[in-house]
């Protein structure tokens, strides 16, 4: 029973196998199969008794099926066998016929071919057309880019990469040569970078050498415009006052006229000849340059290298040579270099946007500025030549006034010129010192001789002299001054001239360039020659003669100082009643020399007498005098008549002054020497051998040497002498004793202590003289009244001192 249930439950198994299999692929029956193998035991067995089975019964329907069709088949195989021998000769038919039209189309097939060729040929052919009109414009264009590069123009080139890269790259961006293309643009602007700059770099050395002959021209142009306008200015000047001075202005307009004519076809020639900036140098690599950065849209870049390059040139060309100050042309040379540079970046200011700014010009101006100021003033302080310094201030003038009329500031340039002036004015004094000083050496000091009515108008010429007296005079006659004075009046004027010549041109009114003549002329006064009059009044080779013409000299000085005073009026046309009119100092500086020479006077005339009075020879022990004055003293006297002859040509007061201080300096000398401590012993016959020389003395003061002096004034310089010898010589002690102290004493100028020291040098004698003198009564006597009168002496000289 088991094995019966076994059964039937494996039977549905093996049918489902069995479907599987008829309805599966070949290739999935090895899982189905499997299954069988993995069953029950004696599966297997079953499973093929199975398959069997189905076998058979599957043969039994083939077998029915082919039973049930046979005939038809057979119906059908017979047909076919009928149709076969139809189908030959169809076949035959056929293939007759299409050989036939295989034949007839082979000619077709040909042409077909050959329209067919055709027809893709032309299609290729309107491609390529197409193709070509979209890449002919690119490459018309590249082309156009290479013929630019060779032909330098870089700009144009620029702008045809920059067509090429917006408008017709995009339309052929597919093709490989359009890529090679763009590969090339990025080198080829480099190269035109690097291009430019080279030429902006030979732009920058054109410049350089050429900013001197630039920054000449433009000077020669405004001192050609200024020297016009000055021609002009003349011209007006002189319509003006036409109604008022018919005549001389007639004549000066004439004169303006042809000025201005000569201005104008001078101006005419040299306008042939001047170029302008552009006329020499060429101003396109630093256009095309900044058009190419521009383009690239690298403009800052170019902007900061120009101007840094420019920096460096300006601080080159604000460099100047060491030896600028010895020349002129040293100094043209720097000033043409600076206005040749300024000029170049006004230009580049004017006709460029951008790469110049005026805040950028301005910048560079006030820093250059700051350097040539300072240049200036470093080296103008060598210049000891007075004409280089005109000329420099010359030149700064044109400097200026050229960047001027460039729109450049250069106020700063005449405050300088007013300290240049000054030192101008330094050299001006120091070579008018030397011409004074040759003047001093060359005069003879002596009146000017006239023989002839020719040779006193050129004196006349000269120096302004008016003496109605002098010209009453016949000739041969004498003017009071030597020939120093006309001199040195024409070399003030010279001066003042030279002084205007620095005036000119500095843009000042008529007020101040009167102020500055003024000014300098009283340095020139006051400081050179007065200093050179002071010189030459110390010289020791100067005698009294020569101190003499000197002081006359000096007063025909100071008296022609009105006259300077009105020829600078004249210059300036400024009133000397203006209230702030400077006068000069010419009186105070005469004045001060003619003193100076007067104390020389004194001085020196007083060494004479001092020179004279060392001749004396005096025997001190003499018993008696000789009965006549002493031969030094009478050679002093004919030597002070002599001198004072020739003081009647200075002011009485000095002559006067003189003699007074050459007659006290007698007296002192006189006393001293009556005084001195070296001398121990006078006698007598001394004392009256020196009255004898005292009275000559008295007799010169008596006979008014100088006019002027009123009764006995003169010869009260020789009082003190005069009262003690008179107490020696009539040996009157007893009246100077009783009256001493008394403003009616007779020896009133005899101190006691000079009356002491005398009597003591002649006691002193007595002594030595007279060994036995006190064997005899009256020299016993005599003695002792000395002794006595010594004792008093000392006795009041002792009270003096007590009561001082």
């Amino acid at each position: 029973m088991a094995e019966s249930g076994e059964a039937l439950g494996t039977v549905p198994e093996h049918e489902r196998i069995l479907q599987e299999i008829e309805s599966t692929d070949t290739a999935c029956v090895g899982p189905t199969l499997r299954s069988v193998y993995d069953d029950q035991p004696n599966a297997h067995k079953k499973f093929m008794e199975k398959l069997d089975a189905c076998i058979r019964s599957h043969d039994k329907e083939i077998e029915k099926m082919c039973n049930f069709h046979h005939q038809g088949f057979v119906d059908a195989i017979t047909e076919l066998l009928k149709v076969r021998a139809g189908a030959e000769k169809l076949k035959v038919q056929v293939t007759d016929t299409n050989r036939r039209f295989q034949d007839a189309g082979k000619e077709v097939i040909v042409q077909t071919e050959d329209i067919i060729r055709c027809r893709i040929q032309q299609r290729n052919i309107i491609t390529v057309v197409e193709k070509l009109q979209l890449c002919l414009p690119v490459l018309e264009m590249y082309s156009k880019l290479k013929e630019q590069m060779s032909m330098k123009r870089y700009y144009s080139a620029l702008q045809t990469m920059e067509q090429l890269e917006t408008v017709y790259f995009p339309r052929v961006s597919q093709y490989r040569f359009c890529q090679l293309m763009i590969d090339t643009l990025p080198k080829l602007r480099e190269d035109i970078k690097e291009i430019s700059m080279s030429d902006l770099k030979d732009f920058l050395e054109s410049i350089r050498k050429h900013s001197d002959k630039i920054g000449e021209t433009a000077m020669k142009q405004a001192q050609q415009q200024k020297s016009f306008s000055v021609a002009l200015q003349k011209q007006n000047h002189a319509r003006f006052g036409k109604n008022m001075h018919a005549n001389n202005d007639r004549i000066l307009e004439e004169k303006n006229d042809i000025v201005l004519k000569h201005v104008l076809e001078e101006e005419a020639e040299n306008d042939e000849e001047v170029l302008t900036v552009q006329d020499l140098v060429d101003f396109s690599p630093v256009y095309r340059c900044l058009h190419i950065y521009s383009a690239l849209g690298d403009e800052e870049t170019f902007e900061n290298y120009y101007r840094k390059q420019r920096k460096k040139q300006a601080r080159l060309v604000l460099q100047p040579q060491s030896s600028v100050h010895e020349t002129v042309d040293g100094y043209r040379r720097y000033f043409t270099q600076i206005v040749g540079f300024f000029v170049v970046e006004d230009h580049i200011l004017h006709v460029t946007q951008g790469l110049v700014t005026r805040a950028y010009t301005d910048e560079l101006w006030n820093m250059a500025l700051a350097k040539i100021i300072a240049v200036l003033r470093a080296h103008s302080s060598y210049c000891t030549d007075p004409d280089l310094v005109l000329e420099l201030k010359n030149l700064i003038v044109i400097f200026a006034d050229t960047l001027q009329g460039y729109g450049f500031p250069v106020n700063r340039l005449f405050d300088l010129l007013f300290e240049i002036r000054d030192q101008y004015n330094e050299t001006l004094l120091k070579k008018w010192a030397g011409i004074f000083r040759d003047i001093f050496e060359e005069d003879n000091y002596s009146p000017i001789p006239i023989g002839s009515e020719e040779e006193y108008k050129v004196v006349i010429s000269k120096f302004p002299f008016q003496d109605p007296d002098l010209e009453k005079q016949s000739f041969p006659k004498k003017f009071p001054m030597s020939q120093s004075v006309p001199l040195i009046y024409i070399q003030v004027k010279e001066f003042i001239y030279a002084s205007l010549k620095f005036s000119e041109s500095l843009h000042r009114s008529s007020t101040e360039i009167d102020d500055m003549l003024r000014k300098s002329t009283n340095l020139l006064l006051t400081r050179i020659l007065s200093s050179c009059l002071l010189n030459l009044i110390r010289k020791p080779h100067i005698g009294l003669t020569e101190l003499v013409q000197i002081i006359i000299n000096t007063t025909h000085l100071e008296q022609a100082c009105k006259y300077l005073e009105d020829f600078i009026t004249n210059i300036t046309n400024i009133s000397q009643e203006t209230v702030h009119t400077t006068r000069l100092y010419g009186l105070s500086t005469f004045k001060d020399a003619r003193h100076a020479a007067e104390g020389e006077i004194y001085t020196k005339l007083n060494q004479k007498i001092d020179e004279f009075v060392q001749l004396a020879d005096y025997d001190w022990t003499m018993a008696e005098s000789d009965g006549r004055a002493s031969g030094y003293l009478m050679d002093l006297i004919n030597f002070l008549r002599s001198i004072f002859q020739v003081f009647t040509h200075l002011p009485g007061k000095v002559a006067q002054t003189a003699c007074m201080s050459a007659c006290q300096h007698l007296s002192t000398s006189l006393m001293q020497m009556l005084l001195d401590s070296e001398l121990k012993q006078i006698s007598m016959g001394a004392v009256q051998q020196f009255n004898l020389d005292v009275i000559q003395c008295e007799l010169f003061a008596s006979s008014e040497p100088v006019p002027g002096f009123q009764g006995d004034t003169l010869q009260l310089a020789f009082i003190d002498l005069r009262q003690l010898l008179d107490l020696f010589m009539v040996w009157d002690w007893s009246t100077y004793l009783a009256d001493y102290g008394q403003p009616a004493s007779k020896y009133l100028r005899v101190n006691p202590h000079t009356a002491l020291t005398l009597l003591e040098k002649m006691k002193d004698t007595s002594k030595k003289n007279n060994i036995f003198a006190q064997f005899r009564k009256n020299d016993r006597d005599r003695q002792k009244l000395i002794e006595t009168v010594v004792r008093q002496l000392r006795a009041l000289v002792t009270g003096m001192s007590q009561h001082v």
